[in-house]
């Protein structure tokens, strides 16, 4: 399976939904990951971390949706990322979800 790791979108947002330990168990379990170019530096991990560990670096978010079966990222989908996933082939996001507030 490809699984994917954008960079966030959202202001203020500089978590990464994948760091690169995460990353090299998924590769040691035989999958592919794709992260998206920058998308650590706000968690400070590097493109080369994670190149390191085995993941392919891709230049933008929109090659991150258009190539992974699966998307891991911290907050939800926005409308942004539901374009982008209508061009998927198949997706599905894994994220945090906020509570809902009263």
């Amino acid at each position: 399976m490809k699984v994917g790791v954008p960079k966030e979108i959202k202001n203020n947002e500089n978590r990464v939904g994948m760091t690169p330990s995460g990353v090299a168990e998924l590769i040691r379990r035989g999958h592919q990951v794709l992260v998206q170019h920058t998308a650590g530096e706000g968690s400070g991990f590097s493109d080369e971390a994670y190149q390191k560990v085995g993941a392919q670096i891709v230049p933008a978010i929109e090659d991150v949706y258009a190539q992974a079966d699966m998307i891991v990222k911290v907050k939800e989908p926005s409308s942004q990322n539901t374009r982008w996933c209508a061009k998927a082939r198949w997706y599905s996001p894994i994220s945090i979800l906020p509570a809902k507030r009263n």
